[in-house]
């Protein structure tokens, strides 16, 4: 039985904190309801966060931040997440890391998540869900349900 999932997160305009703790909430009432299910326990990352050893497996939330180039022919410079890669690719935490899940906005076209598909492939673990901006409460139990799907496949 899962006691709770862990959470990796970087928030710089509070649209990925803001989604991660309605997921939070939403974690609660379901384990309330269903005591088998997990909650689930937030650490945000950020340029100040020193990097240590993660000692129990993650689920890494990651936005996407762009200047310059379009990410698929000419480049892309990613801005302000650096400090969750370089938290990730720390020590052993990519072996920890169940996978990543993005959110952005959808007018970027192709750039939309592409910091967390290139985390995914960068790490060698699945992109599992996305999210436009802020999400939503739909947003919120289908990726609840993903996680716990997802982290089932490995208990």
């Amino acid at each position: 039985m899962m006691t709770n999932l862990s959470i990796l997160y970087i928030s710089l305009a509070g649209n990925t904190r803001s989604f991660v703790t309605d997921l939070q909430d939403y974690a609660q009432q379901q384990h309330t309801t269903n005591p088998a299910l997990p909650t689930i326990k937030l650490t945000e990352i950020s340029d100040a966060t020193p990097l240590k050893d993660e000692t129990a497996p993650f689920y890494a939330f990651v936005p996407t931040y762009l200047d310059g180039g379009n990410g698929i022919d000419n480049g892309v410079k990613e801005l302000m997440t650096n400090s969750l890669g370089e938290y990730i690719a720390y020590g052993h935490n990519a072996d920890l890391c169940y996978g990543v899940i993005g959110s952005g906005n959808r007018n970027f076209n192709e750039q939309y998540c592409l910091t967390a598909k290139r985390y995914a492939e960068q790490f060698n673990v699945p992109f599992i869900a996305d999210y436009e901006l802020r999400g939503n409460s739909r947003d919120v139990g289908r990726i609840y349900m993903l996680l716990v799907a997802n982290a089932q496949k490995h208990a």
